[in-house]
């Protein structure tokens, strides 16, 4: 009996060296595309749109290790609308004043083929400029400290 006990202990020290960390959780205050856009006419800020994909695995690095980056999470909290959308939805959104399903948005407005995608939309709805590329989070920091060079003139669109 107490060479079981002492094996199960064993065997379960032994697992829990080998068990996967936990995923870091993002820290990003992601709202939906309409709340985006209803904060937007009364604040105006840019909005940042990250489109994802269920199977895409850069898209699952990006959220573990960019998105709980504390300056990335900051700069997307405070300077801009922070947006994500699955891009296989058929969800209807109005993208550059078309009503389309997000897929059809990644697509056909947006002419996006790859994720992960980003794209950086005016209050007023239409969209600046789209990014498909997987980054570390000094790459999201410098591309976000860019796109607020450029807030004032982009916020008036």
């Amino acid at each position: 009996m107490m060479f079981r006990l002492l094996f199960l202990a064993v065997v379960a020290m032994a697992m829990s060296c080998f068990a996967a960390p936990p995923p870091k959780r993002t820290i990003v205050h992601w709202m939906s595309y309409d709340e985006a856009f209803e904060k937007a006419k009364k604040a105006p800020k840019l909005i940042f749109v990250d489109l994802y994909a269920d199977w895409c695995v850069p898209c699952r690095i990006m959220e573990a290790n960019v998105y709980s980056d504390p300056t990335v999470a900051s700069l997307l909290n405070t300077r801009f609308y922070s947006v994500k959308l699955n891009a296989d939805s058929q969800d209807s959104i109005m993208c550059d004043g078309q009503k389309k399903t997000v897929q059809r948005c990644y697509f056909d407005v947006w002419e996006l083929s790859a994720l992960p995608a980003f794209v950086l939309i005016a209050p007023k709805g239409l969209s600046i400029l789209t990014v498909t590329d997987s980054m570390s989070p000094q790459e999201l920091q410098l591309m976000l400290y860019q796109f607020l060079e450029k807030e004032k003139e982009w916020i008036e669109r």
